[in-house]
C-alpha cells in the first residue's frame, strides 16, 4: 500500500532527515586516513540519540541471518551497499566510502547517503562520484505529480550507462514514511511511463547505486555488505524527497557535508 502524507506529516519527515544530513555533516568532519569505520559509527549513534531520535538501522531485520548490527552502513570501495562498521577496518588514502544513515524522529524516518572521498583520490573515481551524483539529481528531476517511477529510472539510467558505468539492478529506493521501507520500489533502471504512477504527498527514497566495472553484484559472507563482482568501486547517493506538482521537494540535505567535502 502507498501511503500519502499530509503536510503537516512531510514537515515532520523534513526534521528526520535534516537530521541525517546533519549527522552525515558531522561525519564528514571525521573522514581521514587511519580512521576505522567503527569509529564513524560511533561518531553516529551518539549525534543521532543526543539529537532525540534512534538510528533506524540498527537491529535492522535480515532475512538471511542476523539484525544488522550497526547505526550507519559504511560501503568501502568495491562495498555498493550495506557494509557493516568494523574496528580493523580503516580507511586509506585514495579509498571510497559511502555513508547510508537513517533516522527515527518524532515517528517518522529520514534516509540519505553519501559517498565521500577520503584524501586524495583518482580522477577516474572522482568522476564515477560526480556522475553518480549527478543521475540522482535527474532522478528527482523526474519525482514529480502525474510522472511514473519509470521516469526515474529511466533518467538515472540513460545518465550513467551514457557515461559508460553500470547500474545495479537487484537494489531500489523506497517509498518511505512511519516505515523506513514502504512502497513503492524506485529502481535505478526503467522506461517512462511504466511502474507506479506518482502522486503529490508520496514520500519516496531515491538512490543511484553505481559501479565503475559490471553491473552485476554479490551477498558477502557477512550476509549483509553488497559488494561488485569484478571488485571495481561503486557509489552511491541518496535524497528523500515528497513528490509535488512541478518539482520534488527534497526533504534531506548535503548542505553540511558540503561545506567540508569537495569533490
Amino acid at each position: 500500500m502507498i501511503f500519502l502524507k499530509t503536510e503537516d506529516e512531510i514537515e515532520l519527515m523534513r526534521a528526520a532527515n535534516l537530521l541525517v544530513g546533519s549527522t552525515l555533516g558531522e561525519l564528514a568532519r571525521h573522514i581521514r586516513p587511519g580512521v576505522s569505520t567503527a569509529q564513524l559509527d560511533k561518531i553516529a549513534d551518539t549525534y543521532i540519540r543526543d539529537h532525540g531520535a534512534e538510528p533506524t538501522f540498527k537491529g535492522y531485520p535480515n532475512p538471511y541471518g542476523a539484525p544488522f548490527p550497526a547505526s550507519i552502513c559504511t560501503s568501502v570501495n568495491g562495498c555498493v551497499v550495506h557494509g557493516i562498521p568494523r574496528e580493523e577496518q580503516i580507511l586509506k588514502d585514495g579509498d571510497i566510502i559511502s555513508i547510508d544513515c537513517g533516522t527515527l524522529l518524532n515517528g517518522f524516518n529520514g534516509d540519505s547517503a553519501y559517498t565521500f572521498p577520503v584524501g586524495e583520490i583518482s580522477e577516474e573515481v572522482r568522476a564515477l562520484l560526480q556522475t553518480t551524483k549527478d543521475s540522482l539529481y535527474k532522478g528527482i528531476e523526474q519525482a514529480v505529480h502525474g510522472n511514473y517511477t519509470g521516469n526515474i529510472g529511466q533518467a538515472v539510467q540513460d545518465y550513467c550507462e551514457a557515461r559508460g558505468y553500470g547500474v545495479v539492478r537487484e537494489l531500489t529506493g523506497h517509498g518511505i514514511g512511519r516505515e523506513m521501507h514502504e512502497e513503492p520500489q524506485i529502481p535505478n533502471y526503467g522506461k517512462n511511463g511504466r511502474g507506479s504512477k506518482l502522486k503529490s504527498g508520496m514520500c519516496i527514497a531515491i538512490e543511484p547505486m553505481i559501479t565503475m566495472g559490471k553491473r552485476h553484484i554479490w551477498l558477502a559472507q557477512d550476509r549483509w555488505s553488497i559488494v561488485t563482482r569484478d571488485g571495481k568501486p561503486a557509489a552511491h547517493y541518496e535524497h528523500t524527497i515528497a513528490v509535488r506538482n512541478g518539482k520534488a521537494d527534497i526533504l534531506s540535505s548535503f548542505t553540511e557535508i558540503e561545506k567540508i567535502i569537495r569533490l
